[in-house]
């Protein structure tokens, strides 16, 4: 237990520092070989990596309908069941962001438009460590479908039989993938950045995975003209904030729920009761033993932080200093802490809703922000599936009336060129009208005389 109070500044900001990413030189140059050799030799770099990665010789990267179909007939009907509902969940909430085109008469004759129109073609990557991932599938996939992007890729590592899990399969299935290859790591970013004989290229990418996806995703975005991709990404964390009404065993099994994914991410509770704390401590102990990912859930609990505040006031400011990927506030009132939450990717309240919840089928999207991104970042929605930009229509009257603002700015900045695409228009339209009123023209010359 740290009390919070007796840090100093200095020491407060070291205690909310994250595990350090593995982001050294060797990785890099890693990386950038996978990359160039997928770049250079396209699908014999795909095979040979995967075989040299995975330790599968695949005859084929793309996986046939009729694997779909199989995949189908081997689930359980409670499984199949379970995919469905999680599917009708995410689709249900994420049916509801639907964008709307934004129209403006800003001045008679000047219109502006904000419009939105799903990215072309996008990339959906999906990690396969110890368990398949169908979840992920179903993020992804879910928001890609309703935008309608013209073309849905999903790349997924092969499993030790060279193939995708059932799971997998079906939830891309409900999503209505169009692609579906069989292919991880690195290479895959790759192929999807560059494009191979058999894959085509894609103009966004989405999804988490290992270290050496992060590095090639962010090596593709700055090296690929347009080729962009979801977010950053860092290992899987969690805060708590609780008072002395919250459930000790609940607290510690939501901190295990998020220990478990791996030994770099990080569990965080803040509560203003020191008698919480301890309780929450022994519980950890017990359930920690129950858990068949006990041993990875053990070393993320060795970066764990159990802070004690003098009030839920200072337990949010701590909440929103470090700025976590996924933010429960178990409190007797959490809508109370609610409306002083500045930086969270996806907010939990209450006793009854565990951050799993989240994680597959309340509904929310669980590709959030992490490593403190949140303070700038926002969860996955149906937003970043498309582009938007704006459209202008403007009359000659609405020109003629933008025209002093425009050519007094255009003289401040010393752009003759902007000026003059101005100033020719009306140049030209008060030729025309001269022209088309030849008495009028006539009569104004006999009053100069």
């Amino acid at each position: 237990m740290i009390i919070w109070k007796n840090l100093t500044a200095e020491q407060q900001q070291a205690l909310l520092d994250r595990p350090a990413i593995a982001n050294n030189e060797q990785l890099s140059k890693q990386v950038a070989d996978i990359l160039s050799q997928v770049k250079e030799q396209g699908d014999q770099a795909l095979f040979s990596l995967t075989e040299k990665f995975d330790g599968i010789a695949l005859s084929s990267l793309q996986v046939t309908q009729t694997q779909v179909e199989q995949a189908k007939k081997a689930l359980s009907t409670e499984r199949l069941a379970a995919i469905n509902t999680a599917y009708e969940q995410i689709k249900s909430f994420h049916q509801a962001q639907q964008p709307q085109d934004v129209v403006v008469e800003t001045r008679p004759g000047v219109i502006c438009a904000l419009t939105s129109q799903a990215i072309e073609s996008v990339g959906l990557y999906i990690p396969a460590g110890s368990a398949p991932l169908p979840s992920t599938v179903l993020m992804l996939g879910v928001p890609a479908q309703l935008a309608n992007c013209d073309r849905k890729v999903l790349v997924c590592p092969p499993d030790q039989n060279g193939k995708l899990a059932n799971e997998v399969l079906v939830a891309a299935d409900l999503c209505n993938i169009d692609e579906i290859y069989t292919l991880g790591g690195a290479q895959a970013i790759a192929a999807l950045a560059y494009g191979s004989q058999t894959i085509k290229p894609v103009c966004k990418v989405f999804g988490p995975g290992n270290r050496f996806v992060t590095e090639a995703k962010k090596q593709l975005s700055q090296q690929v003209p347009g080729f962009a991709i979801d977010m950053p990404a860092g290992p899987s964390e969690v805060l708590v904030i609780a008072d002395s009404n919250s459930k000790p065993a609940f607290i510690a099994a939501d901190l295990l729920s998020q220990a478990e994914h791996g030994p770099d991410s990080q569990v965080v509770l803040v509560s203003e009761s020191e008698s919480l704390i301890t309780e929450v401590e022994q519980a950890l102990a017990q359930q920690l033993a129950q858990l068949s990912r006990r041993d990875i859930a053990q070393q993320a609990l060795t970066q764990s932080r159990l802070i004690l505040t003098d009030n839920l006031t200072t337990a949010v400011q701590v909440s929103n200093q470090y700025a976590p990927e996924h933010l429960i506030i178990q409190t007797k009132d959490p809508k109370a802490q609610l409306t002083q939450i500045r930086n969270a990717g996806s907010v939990f309240l209450g006793a009854y809703t565990p951050e799993s919840a989240g994680d597959y089928a309340s509904g929310t999207n669980h590709v959030l922000p992490t490593y403190g991104y949140s303070k700038v970042c926002s969860s996955l929605s149906l937003a970043d599936f498309y582009r938007r930009f704006t459209v202008q229509e403007i009359t000659k009257a609405g020109l003629a009336s933008l025209a002093p603002c425009i050519t007094e700015l255009t003289d401040a900045e010393g752009l003759d060129g902007h000026k003059r695409a101005v100033t020719i228009r009306l140049e030209q339209q008060a030729t025309q009208e001269q022209t088309a009123n030849p008495i009028e023209q006539s009569k104004q010359q006999g009053e100069g005389q």
